[in-house]
């Protein structure tokens, strides 16, 4: 047995990890004193998973639902998967003056999504001091805000709450109509939205925004998700303005600046985070069609988020443009991408794309709702957004467990899932090559 144990790849015991808090997190939020009804196995297990993977897709109303007690095993859960179960380890390990291993760091970088294990335990050090310190603030200010409207008690946990769930990029809210009522709020609207793109950064741009200072010295990566992210919120707030501007069951009713507050929150918010200022599942076609990239692109890697993550989805198109422009190789920002990366992230790219197929194909079968809500439903999971277009409470028992899936593939990520599975050996023979046409 303990040899077995010692043969566990980084990526299963990270699996393994996973699914143990799922199924306890399940099992806290199925006890009598945690829900005010009670809830079947299958919810439980749904909320739990939604909330480890920081997702956010909900079955029933949170805050009507469960009790304090369960809320909080909710927003335990949330914290510990947005800042990752080993990291959380590590910090026990410092306190208590413990090594940390080889095998220890392997599994954090795993877990990190870093190319190497040099500086997995400083980033450990720097994610903690980031998270809590912005979670502080964050909540100082919800409170400005929500405090005189609930009271000191219910205004400081609504900030708690939120400031936790946002930062973590999770979209569990405690109002059963998102964060419709403050559609125009500066104060909410300003400080969610910047939790979760600070969150969707990552903690490696974080650590080297706090390191160098200056842009010209960031590392690639962290200048591929910057000004990716500046660009994409940018053009995704113009889109969604344009599509929704007369649009009686979200933009229309709004005041000019309500629209503009609006837009802007939407178009942050798919990008894995969850949150809701307008009615989901009253928004155009178009605007649906275009959140459905949004989500499935995602954040950016090291971060809360899921989805292919935004690297992924740049270094494929500089790739395609590097092509069609007669080029050898892929250069951003004067820096030339190795194929190696360009193979990852279309393995990653296709993996999910057929993890999201299948899904969608299952669930067309099972389920008797719109197309349109069942493709926005796998491709929220998938991202661990958590935007529903109202279908979520609707699911079967076989519905609710493939989003259960999706949602922890989501989360992992499906190189890290297929390394689970995968045996790696080492090529031994290269064969000769040929052409072949394609085109």
């Amino acid at each position: 047995m303990k040899r077995k144990y010692l043969n566990i790849t980084p990526p299963q015991l990270l699996t393994l990890i996973f699914l143990f808090f799922i199924l306890l997190g399940a099992a806290l939020l199925k006890l009598p004193f945690s829900t005010v009804h009670g809830v079947s196995w299958i919810d439980a297990l749904f909320t739990a998973t939604s909330a480890m993977t920081v997702t956010g897709l909900t079955v029933a109303d949170t805050a009507s639902t469960y009790t304090l007690f369960g809320q909080i095993v909710i927003m335990c859960l949330i914290q510990l998967g947005g800042l990752g179960i080993m990291s959380f380890a590590v910090l026990i390990y410092l306190m208590l003056g413990r090594k940390i291993g080889f095998k220890e760091r392997l599994v954090l970088q795993q877990a990190l999504n870093q190319t190497s294990v040099g500086g997995v335990i400083r980033l450990v050090r720097y994610l903690f001091i980031f998270s809590f310190t912005i979670e502080a603030i964050a909540v100082f200010f919800l409170c400005l805000r929500w405090v005189p409207l609930y009271g000191w008690q219910d205004g400081f946990y609504y900030s708690l709450f939120h400031s936790v769930s946002a930062f973590n990029n999770a979209g569990f809210q405690l109002w059963p109509d998102g964060l419709s009522r403050f559609v125009g709020d500066p104060v909410i609207n300003i400080v969610i939205s910047m939790l979760f793109i600070i969150g969707g950064l990552g903690f490696t741009v974080l650590a080297d925004l706090w390191k160098s200072k200056q842009f010209k010295r960031l590392s690639l990566h962290s200048k591929m998700m910057i000004v990716g992210t500046f660009a994409v919120n940018i053009v995704s707030m113009a889109v969604i303005f344009y599509l929704e501007y007369n649009n009686p069951q979200t933009l229309a009713h709004l005041t000019s600046w309500e629209k503009l507050w609006a837009s802007y929150f939407q178009a942050v918010s798919p990008r894995t985070a969850g949150f809701n200022s307008v009615d989901i599942g009253g928004l155009e076609d178009a605007t649906v069609l275009y959140m459905l990239l949004l989500m499935f692109v995602g954040a950016g890697s090291a971060s809360t988020g899921g989805g292919i993550k935004l690297t992924t989805f740049i270094i494929i198109i500089m790739a395609v443009i590097t092509f069609i422009r007669g080029k050898k190789d892929i250069v951003i920002f004067r820096r030339t991408i190795s194929v190696n990366y360009l193979t990852k992230a279309l393995a990653i790219s296709m993996i999910s794309i057929l993890f999201v197929f299948i899904a969608i194909f299952v669930l067309s079968i099972t389920e008797d709702l719109p197309f349109i809500k069942i493709i926005f439903e796998v491709v929220s999971a998938f991202g661990t957004v958590g935007l529903s277009m109202g279908i979520t409470a609707d699911l079967s028992e076989i519905g609710k467990e493939i989003i259960i899936f999706i949602m922890f593939l989501g989360k992992l990520g499906p190189l890290t899932l297929a390394f689970s599975f995968a045996k790696q050996k080492p090529e031994k023979i290269r064969y000769p090559g040929e052409d072949v046409l394609l085109g």
